[in-house]
């Protein structure tokens, strides 16, 4: 059969409350422009993140039945600890609440003032937490990974003759080398197996630990099965052990590619490390069996990485993506290509080449399109990654809107809404007017900060 059908059943719906254009224009407006400040009651689909968002199986809500709440000692924990091992050998798995409290927990270990910590792009909470620790974020993609049209089928690489310079330049200041599966920032790009593999023999040539931020671990290994040479007759979890065999730790959030709507972990093969992070963790997120989180949502996730690595979800997963990309590449709509693992993402420097960047073009297109067709998307550009630790403002590097797909929740009819939309949108898109920003905190700004419309020249 050629039509790739979405592989399960629904079981339970949720409505949508459709809303008139005229609504959305002025709850946007009463939002200052940011879409994360919309309630969710106000969107029709809701692409701002793949994170948390997806549905859970019959199976999880059956293993959320069977959650353990006992303070210490949990055999939930003991469930969930026995999945990730399955697949991603760590000697120590340390729960978390969500992703960026692994990322907080091992920046407490390895950031600090005057250190520099090099990745192929790190995304916008683990910057963050690099920042907030005193240390500096470095990114290292191949060149290809920020040409949004070229087709190199692992833009999301390390750029390894890079790498080997800054560690030979930096190496006293850099305590670890990471890398990010998929590439979120740029596109939702896979990193190969043979890159991950030589970014970790880097390391090791310099001496440093490498740890992977393994969010969405199992699409990466998909693109890993379908593009690699010699790839393609080994199973998914294979791959996913390949890939994290060669790494000294990993940071999760089990919001991505675990169907969790919480959580996250920690994983570390250092003793030391490891009794440092506990100690954190006792501290701020709770005792390390149970990690911020409640029995019931490591059982769900330990159900949750067993169904991740399905070969026939993965297939219709990233076959949604290059349905929209394809549709939307053929209409004259700007696509970063090839498609990527978990969302659309729509070049808007090359859409709106006359908008100054820190107009915020892709901000620009992300509020057009909601108030055409209440979609929630979010922008990856300038608003989230232009200002510098100085305070100053400077563009960023790509101008993207991204429209990630939360796991097993949309449909295909909700796949032609989004490019029916996008017909709509083209009419519209040399009109669009760009933004002035006109509160902002001081770190991490594009959840909370407020924008200005600016007025047509």
């Amino acid at each position: 059969m050629k039509t790739i059908i979405e592989p399960f059943r629904i079981k339970s719906v949720e409505p949508i409350r459709l809303t008139t254009r005229a609504e959305r224009e002025e709850k946007l407006a009463a939002a200052h422009y940011n879409l994360f400040a919309l309630k969710s009651d106000d969107v029709l689909i809701d692409l701002l993140t793949d994170s948390g968002t997806g549905a859970m199986s019959a199976k999880q809500w059956a293993a959320v039945m069977q959650g353990d709440e006992s303070y210490a000692g949990s055999p939930s924990f003991e469930r969930f600890k026995t999945a990730v091992q399955n697949l991603m050998p760590f000697k120590h798995i340390i729960p978390t609440h969500q992703g960026r409290a692994a990322e907080a927990i091992l920046m407490a270990l390895i950031g600090g003032p005057g250190r520099t910590i090099p990745s192929n792009t790190h995304f916008d909470t683990t910057r963050g937490n690099i920042e907030a620790s005193g240390a500096e974020a470095v990114d290292l993609n191949i060149a290809e990974g920020r040409d949004s049209q070229s087709l190199h089928p692992f833009k999301g690489n390390m750029d390894l003759e890079a790498l080997d310079a800054f560690l030979a330049d930096k190496g006293d200041a850099v305590p670890a080398v990471m890398i990010t599966i998929t590439n979120n920032a740029g596109g939702g790009q896979p990193v190969s197996l043979e890159n991950i593999r030589a970014t970790a023999d880097l390391a090791r040539k310099h001496g440093k630990p490498f740890i992977i931020d393994g969010c969405r671990f199992a699409e990466n290994a998909w693109f890993i099965k379908q593009r690699e040479s010699g790839q393609a007759d080994r199973s998914i979890p294979d791959i996913v052990r390949d890939c994290f065999a060669c790494a000294d730790g990993m940071t999760m959030s089990a919001k991505k590619d675990a169907f969790g709507n919480i959580g996250g972990w920690l994983a570390l093969n250092d003793d030391d490390w490891a009794d440092e992070a506990r100690v954190k963790l006792i501290q701020t997120e709770g005792f390390p069996t149970y990690g911020g989180l409640a029995g019931r949502d490591l059982d769900a996730l330990a159900v949750g990485l067993t169904e991740i690595v399905d070969e026939h979800y993965l297939q219709y997963r990233i076959r949604t993506n290059e349905y929209i990309v394809e549709r939307l590449d053929a209409m004259g709509v700007p696509v970063v290509k090839p498609a990527g693992g978990h969302a659309v993402f729509i070049d808007a420097k090359t859409w709106l080449p006359d908008m100054d960047p820190l107009d915020y073009p892709a901000h620009a297109i992300a509020c057009k399109l909601y108030e055409i067709a209440g979609i929630r998307s979010c922008e990856i550009g300038s608003v989230m990654f232009g200002r510098q630790t100085d305070g100053s403002e400077k563009p960023a590097a790509m101008e993207l809107v991204r429209l990630a797909f939360p796991r097993r929740t949309y449909t295909q009819s909700h796949a032609d809404y989004i490019v029916e939309a996008f017909e709509l949108l083209k009419e519209d898109v040399h009109r669009l007017r760009g933004f002035a920003i006109s509160w902002e905190p001081k770190q991490m700004r594009h959840f909370t900060c407020r924008f200005t419309p600016k007025q047509r020249s």
